[in-house]
């Protein structure tokens, strides 16, 4: 199949009011796929999904070892975090280590999306700044390869060594060429592959044995699921509700990856229209389905045969995976 398949289902009353389609693969750690939905050929662009390929120089430089980072720290340069203090904190310190401010970042500032970093920031009359960014983990980590490569301040450009570097971990792991990049939210280079290469890498580093430079990323995410997206997210919820057995990822538009290490499988998949709650859902379906996620978990039912209320507090419907995701 190579058009969109149906991913989630948005039920009124007895009415089928609204269909998500998308794409996804499931990759053992042959890097061949297991089960596939959609088109596995499909370019994407993975964007945060990519995060811990975007690591990977990090740790294979020997920059983080030199640097002594932890694996909170490791755990922060894969994350897309709220913005709240247990995420600025520690990019505060880790910039201060480096001998660095926030100006050094090139991310830009955002609006924290936890409420009480949000309210804070409001109350003392300040404006958000580049270490709220969902991204200043990453950044911080391109800051520290920057210094150990001796590169240049613009570590954002796609010619800059930090960059090739990244693009070398990413042709090297998806196993193809990139036919291009586009600039992502937080100004850096987020460079295309297929869906299936993208599940390939997942399940590359799913099987990558302890002490590797993957395992030590996918580990990280695992035992710090609070520093990867943050309290309500769907990564923290998720990789909690699993025991810190399976790391996940979100990505803008639409995007989902999990690393399974005990399994040894890796998944991609993306909305094709774009929506959150329909990449969210589906990425519960397939979890549930191979025996890792708990169908009634409540992390799970957040997203998974979700109730729809109306102001009132009445449930007005249902959102479900589609049949054939189940």
């Amino acid at each position: 199949m190579t058009q969109a398949a149906p991913f989630t289902e948005i039920w009124r009353g007895p009415f089928l009011e609204s269909v998500h389609f998308g794409h996804a693969v499931i990759c053992d750690e042959n890097g061949q796929i297991t089960q596939a939905w959609g088109d596995p050929d499909k370019v994407i662009m993975p964007r945060s999904s990519s995060k811990m390929i975007q690591a990977l120089p990090l740790i294979t430089s020997g920059a983080a070892d030199i640097r002594g980072l932890t694996t909170q720290q490791l755990a922060l340069s894969c994350a897309s975090h709220q913005g709240a203090a247990i995420h600025t904190d520690l990019v505060a310190v880790w910039l201060e280590t480096l001998g660095l401010t926030a100006a050094a970042f090139r991310c830009g500032p955002q609006e924290p999306a936890d409420k009480d970093a949000r309210e804070k920031l409001i109350s003392a009359h300040e404006t958000p700044c580049q270490i709220h960014n969902n991204c200043s983990g990453k950044h911080a980590g391109f800051l520290t390869l920057t210094q150990h490569l001796g590169a240049g301040p613009d570590y954002i450009d796609p010619d800059h060594p930090v960059q090739k570097a990244c693009l070398d971990a990413f042709e090297q792991i998806t196993q193809e060429t990139s036919p291009g990049y586009g600039i992502d939210g937080c100004s850096a280079p987020n460079y295309a592959c297929s869906l299936h290469g993208m599940a390939r890498a997942m399940a590359h580093f799913a099987a990558a044995p302890d002490g590797s430079p993957e395992a030590r990323l996918h580990q990280a995410m695992r035992l710090h699921p609070e520093l990867v997206a943050g309290e309500s997210r769907a990564c923290t919820e998720l990789m909690r509700a699993m025991d810190g057995k399976v790391a996940l990822k979100t990505g803008a538009e639409g995007f989902f990856i999990a690393i399974l290490p005990e399994q040894k499988l890796g998944i991609a998949l993306k909305a094709a229209c774009g929506t959150t709650r329909a990449a969210e859902c589906a990425i519960a379906a397939l979890l549930v389905k191979l025996g890792v996620l708990h169908a009634n978990h409540p992390a799970t039912l957040k997203r998974l045969n979700a109730p729809i209320k109306n102001w009132r507090g009445i449930e007005t419907g249902i959102l479900k995976p589609a049949a054939g995701l189940i």
